[in-house]
């Protein structure tokens, strides 16, 4: 049986992190701290466009709610409201997109409309793109062999 993940020092380092960093947010989560969250109840929010999550893949469980419509890539401007459709106020948010950026402008856009416990999850789904310009080899949810599903 699996020793329940320690809820508090994760979120204890993510702060750290987050203060390093000087984030506008309650700190940065890596993918495994990620999950370890989400399995303890904390909402898992998928940034991504919407072909994104249909042909990139996407975690099961995760909460769908575009920072950038497609196709454009414009800013979201329903994004709050969409994710006051999707989850509570006090719940814990971890924000994630493909390489992390597009989740720590969400998780600052979150925290600014009123979400008090947002959380980036650093690296992203597919991680950053190594020397040969690919990703899912440097970093990232699918590098670190947690669990997700493609169509």
């Amino acid at each position: 049986m699996a020793t329940p993940p320690d809820v508090s020092s994760i979120k204890k380092a993510a702060a750290e992190r987050g203060r390093q960093l000087n984030l506008p947010y309650a700190g940065a989560l890596t993918p495994a701290e990620a999950h370890q969250l989400m399995e303890s109840g904390g909402k898992l929010v998928d940034v991504r466009t919407k072909p994104e999550l249909l042909y990139v893949g996407y975690v099961p469980g995760s909460i769908p709610v575009e920072w950038q419509t497609y196709p454009g890539n414009a800013r979201n401007p329903d994004f709050p409201a969409h994710l006051a459709e999707a989850v509570a106020p006090g719940d814990t948010l971890m924000f994630l997109c493909r390489s992390g950026h597009r989740s720590h402008s969400a998780a600052a856009a979150a925290t600014q409309a009123g979400w008090n416990e947002c959380y980036n999850v650093l690296e992203g789904f597919e991680g950053d793109k190594d020397a040969a310009h690919h990703r899912n080899t440097v970093g990232g949810w699918r590098k670190a062999g947690l669990p997700w599903v493609q169509r």
